[in-house]
């Protein structure tokens, strides 16, 4: 099973727009997004998903009602954690490193996926912890998501 992963979008319409024919082009059949979408207008892009959502808020996500009511269109967004079993693999989502790194380590967990810091990161004990980069590109003017085949757990990166 391949999976779409992104964090940090905010608001990069174009951005999320190119994410998701990504997603459409590898067949992905879950995507999850760690966060900071910030307005509700840029979740538009993601109601042509052929695939679920699933998602957590950021420190940036402002006008948590309105997303919420629209993600929740579409798919799931939880305040800080969202957990899912996906292809008999154990899926949990944050925004925040701090709160990634002891759920990884926990050994609960076959994916921690996490977002904040717009920085690429791929680590792989017990536990696939991932941060796909960021959606957006605003900070560091890449643009990047991932994708995870949850067989092997491995990571493809593709800049948008």
């Amino acid at each position: 099973m391949l999976i779409g992963v992104m964090a940090d979008s905010h608001d990069n319409v174009p951005m999320v727009e190119a994410a998701v024919s990504l997603f459409h082009r590898h067949q992905v059949e879950h995507v999850l997004h760690a966060g900071d979408f910030i307005a509700p207008f840029a979740v538009e892009p993601l109601r042509s998903l052929a695939c679920p959502l699933l998602s957590v808020f950021g420190n940036n996500d402002g006008e948590r009602l309105g997303l919420a009511a629209r993600i929740r269109e579409i798919g799931e967004v939880h305040d800080y954690l969202a957990t899912a079993t996906l292809a008999n693999r154990r899926v949990a989502i944050v925004h925040y490193p701090d709160l990634a790194e002891p759920l990884a380590e926990s050994g609960a967990f076959d994916l921690v996926v996490y977002g904040h810091t717009h920085r690429v990161d791929q680590r792989h004990d017990s536990t696939l912890l991932l941060n796909p980069g960021e959606t957006g590109g605003w900070l560091t003017g890449c643009s990047t998501v991932a994708i995870v085949d949850l067989d092997d757990l491995a990571v493809q990166l593709h800049e948008l």
